[in-house]
């Protein structure tokens, strides 16, 4: 069975009895394990419990098929069901997944973890299409959802609010991972708190101002990002290259640059495809959810009129490009990664020059 993003929540709090085994699986890291540990807790008290909970690497079934099967049909020394965690399986395990499904033992939980699988993939398929599994996409907080997760995660774990700027310049930073996010988001609470200069009970002492976001999140490695992407998407060579070798000097993985482009350059498409079809650019900007950080309108706003349409869909391939030859080719991904950056950077200097 397929779960669909609106009915995700629902069947995170009260699971299909039918789905004995569950595909999680998603680019945002964060919010797949966020997802497997929540339904693991439908089933558990305690996610370490050796009596009532598995772990298992997908690549250790492949030696030993039947064990899937035997833990599935374990009874606990303890009582109460058991759960099995099956981390980063892959379209290569698809067959064996496809046989437990076939007539699954036991009353256990299958949680299985999978990473970004494309529309179509074999993994995605054999749960997608057997009444016994079942498919959870995590697809990476963004727009209003990002908003509301960032104003939900302070209020309700730490009683405080936003105002619109610091919401505006987190949704900016922040999303593409969500623990790394709730980890930002603990991090502006803990500076908002008991240390922070401001009186206990004083007025502005519970709400998170831009400066509080800037001063708790503003060294963050989303910064760096947002100077990567904004000195590709505009020609501006010398501050992509310090940028991008700070960054990756920094032991910061290439990948989440490469998927931070994409986003910007997805959402420059979205606004070039407004305009072409007589939309007032500042109309459109206006609508971008996450609004654009105001320090960085002037620049995001070039870029609109810098890029065309055709030249934008080239760009996003280049990156996704990139992103497959970082993970299948064996080449050094940081090599692969800066050299997508620079054919990027310099078609916009092109772009700039001809203007």
């Amino acid at each position: 069975m397929i779960i669909k993003p609106r009915a995700v929540s629902g069947f995170l709090a009260n699971p299909n009895p039918a789905a004995r085994a569950v595909l999680v699986f998603g680019r945002d890291e964060g919010l797949v394990r966020e997802h497997i540990e929540t339904l693991m807790d439908t089933v558990v008290e305690d996610r370490r419990d050796p009596f009532r909970v598995a772990d298992l690497r997908a690549d250790s079934l492949k030696d030993d098929p039947g064990r899937l099967a035997d833990e599935a049909a374990a009874i606990s020394m303890t009582g109460g069901r058991r759960v099995i965690r099956v981390r980063a399986a892959t379209n290569a395990h698809a067959g064996l997944f496809a046989d437990f499904l076939a007539n699954p033992p036991g009353d256990a939980l299958v949680v299985v973890e999978g990473g970004d699988l494309a529309k179509g993939a074999a993994l995605r398929k054999t749960f997608e299409g057997t009444q016994y599994g079942a498919a959870l996409p995590c697809y990476g907080d963004e727009g209003v959802d990002l908003e509301h997760m960032i104003v939900d995660h302070l209020r309700e774990r730490h009683g405080l609010r936003a105002d619109s700027h610091a919401v505006a310049f987190l949704a900016e930073r922040l999303g593409s991972d969500r623990m790394l996010t709730r980890q930002e988001l603990d991090k502006l609470a803990l500076y908002k708190g008991p240390g922070h200069p401001e009186p206990a009970g004083s007025p502005g002492s519970r709400t998170i101002t831009l400066e509080d976001a800037q001063q708790a999140v503003g060294d963050s490695a989303a910064v760096q990002l947002d100077q990567i992407v904004f000195a590709a998407a505009g020609g501006d060579l010398p501050v992509l290259d310090r940028a991008l070798t700070r960054h990756l000097n920094a032991g910061e993985s290439p990948i989440p640059v490469l998927r931070a482009l994409s986003r910007h350059l997805e959402r420059l498409q979205f606004v070039r495809a407004a305009t072409d079809q007589g939309q007032p650019l500042n109309g459109v900007l206006k609508a971008l959810r996450p609004p654009v950080f105001f320090k960085q309108e002037k620049a995001f706003t070039r870029q609109a009129r810098l890029w065309s349409g055709e030249l934008l869909k080239t760009a996003l391939q280049i990156t996704l490009d990139a992103e497959i030859d970082c993970k299948s080719t064996g080449l050094p991904a940081e090599t692969v990664c800066g050299r997508a950056l620079l054919r990027i950077a310099v078609a916009a200097r092109g772009r700039s020059s001809a203007a």
